[in-house]
């Protein structure tokens, strides 16, 4: 496991473009080149908490925080993780979340927020297990190829005096 880093940007979007691809996860059907790295750019320029897994050379999934724009929210970001299929189901994904979650911790964050499809329950497990609470609903919130699909709201507290 390592940080990004500005080389990156290649790497980062064949790993998501491959995850995007499913198109069961994530909010986009693709994920382009150029949208990859403008945001790894932006991401190295707000230091936001953003690690990659590794296995031996191969980039094999990342979890990351957006940080929020607005200055209501800056206390907080949006989590965004993905591992290629040969990678999951060991236990990775949380290891790697805890990670990312401790990086954000020490740069400041309160609060890390996420949406995951309805139908997802093995990460809404992993959410659960690592300290997301549920918040809400968004009834047909998505549109994949013509099905519509509601979509959860989850968030977790990261300081001390969590309720």
């Amino acid at each position: 496991m390592r940080h990004l880093i500005p080389d990156d940007a290649a790497v980062f979007w064949r790993l998501t473009d491959s995850v995007a691809r499913e198109r069961r996860y994530l909010a986009y059907p693709e994920f382009s080149q150029a949208q990859s790295a403008a945001y790894v750019s932006r991401q190295l320029e707000q230091n936001a908490p953003h690690l990659l897994l590794l296995d031996g050379d191969q980039v094999v999934g990342w979890c990351d925080i957006q940080p929020h724009a607005s200055p209501f929210y800056r206390h907080g970001g949006v989590l965004g993780i993905g591992l290629l299929p040969s990678h999951r189901g060991m236990g990775l994904g949380g290891w790697l979340l805890e990670n990312t979650l401790a990086v954000a911790r020490q740069r400041g964050y309160r609060r890390v927020e996420l949406t995951v499809h309805a139908d997802n329950l093995r990460a809404q497990r992993l959410y659960q297990r690592h300290g997301f609470k549920l918040e809400g609903r968004k009834q047909n919130a998505i549109c994949l190829d013509g099905h519509f699909q509601d979509v959860l709201q989850m968030a977790r507290w990261l300081a001390d005096n969590a309720s």
